[in-house]
């Protein structure tokens, strides 16, 4: 008997809204990713550094640490880890366009659709899908 084990992609959730984070969560899950999840910026970079997670997924404007001063903390932690921010502002506002220049991979406006955040995490994460 041949057994076959499949890695799924580990995707960060970092949002205060805890209806979103359960959306975002169950949506990701459906589609075959393993979800971790963080309700503020401060514990979005500690999950980080303990999960090392394919693709992070962050609110930009939370409390405790904001979207991106935690972006800025987790490309101290990997250079090359993937960040994606969810913000209500424009991406061309000024520090949406510094942390492009730092390596954010996209900035996203709310509100966030089904197949928008199936495909920006299939897109995105390091891992590709089988």
């Amino acid at each position: 008997m041949n057994v076959r084990f499949t890695m799924k992609t580990r995707i960060l959730v970092v949002e205060d809204d805890i209806d979103l984070l359960n959306i975002y969560k169950e949506i990701l899950e459906l589609n075959n990713f393993e979800v971790i999840t963080a309700e503020n910026g401060q514990a979005g970079v500690e999950k980080f550094r303990k999960f090392n997670p394919s693709l992070v997924i962050m609110d930009g404007d939370m409390p405790v640490l904001d979207g991106y001063e935690a972006f800025n903390q987790i490309k101290e932690i990997d250079k090359d880890a993937s960040v994606v921010i969810i913000t209500g502002v424009s991406e061309y506002e000024p520090k949406n366009q510094e942390a492009i220049k730092k390596g954010l991979i996209k900035v996203i406006a709310k509100p966030l659709g089904v197949d928008q955040l199936k495909d920006l995490a299939q897109k995105y994460s390091k891992i590709e899908l089988e």
